[in-house]
């Protein structure tokens, strides 16, 4: 199983960005799917996730601002990313629980001022 994380990119502070995350097996087959960031010098941290049956959740200090959503006929995860900040900066981590856990490569966002 792999997932493949895409999109980031340089975003000047109040734009928007979308980040991928192409899974190699059905979507739909993963019971919880989920957004990671690190920023430098700092522990990964959760920003958003949604379960299989739909339930979804934020971190606070993206509520708002991001959403999370998926295309199963495409097997992608999404992230829309408005508002941004400079505080958004980090490299986003797409994680899949399909059994066991699994874990994209990390796609870098960074929001200048």
């Amino acid at each position: 199983v792999q997932l493949q994380a895409s999109g980031g990119g340089l975003v000047q502070a109040g734009g928007y960005l979308r980040i991928s995350c192409e899974t190699s097996r059905s979507i739909s087959s993963f019971t919880y799917m989920a957004w990671y960031r690190q920023a430098p010098g700092k522990q990964r941290e959760l920003v958003a996730g949604m379960t299989s049956a739909g339930s979804i959740n934020y971190t606070d200090s993206v509520k708002g601002r991001f959403t999370i959503s998926k295309n199963d006929a495409k097997n992608t995860l999404y992230l829309q990313m408005n508002s941004l900040k400079t505080e958004d900066t980090a490299v986003y981590y797409c994680k899949g629980v399909r059994g066991a856990t699994y874990w994209g490569q990390g796609t870098h966002v960074t929001v200048s001022s």
